[in-house]
């Protein structure tokens, strides 16, 4: 059984950067998709980043495009680097992957979910 286990969250200013981490247990996830997805107090959840198994593909959402960048080690960590952070990031932020190498941005197609990690940006 995969378990995802998100990191590296906390309290930044506006314009500070941040880099999250996914780490994979029990199990490597090498060749799966992985995702960031986030989840702002009073709202959905949204996509925002994923990356396939070859990292081949990236996908991004338009609020983070240009601010965000995935990544991966090809082992057992995907990483999110966060740039010129905004208020409107604060959320909490879930690792997902898939058990296939394709990126997608839906949540319902992806398998295994972490716990996720608060991320607070103070204006």
């Amino acid at each position: 059984q995969l378990q995802l286990v998100e990191s590296g969250g906390g309290l930044v200013q506006a314009g500070d950067s941040l880099r999250l981490s996914c780490a994979s247990s029990g199990r490597t996830f090498g060749s799966y998709a992985v995702a960031w997805f986030r989840r702002a107090p009073g709202k959905e959840r949204e996509f925002v980043a994923a990356i396939s198994g070859n990292a081949g593909r990236i996908l991004y959402a338009d609020p983070v495009k240009d601010r965000f960048t995935i990544s991966r080690d090809f082992a057992n960590t995907v990483f999110l680097q966060m740039n010129s952070a905004k208020p409107e990031d604060t959320a909490i932020y879930y690792c997902a992957a898939r058990r296939t190498f394709w990126a997608v941005s839906t949540a319902y197609d992806y398998d295994y979910w972490g716990q996720g990690t608060q991320v607070t940006v103070s204006s």
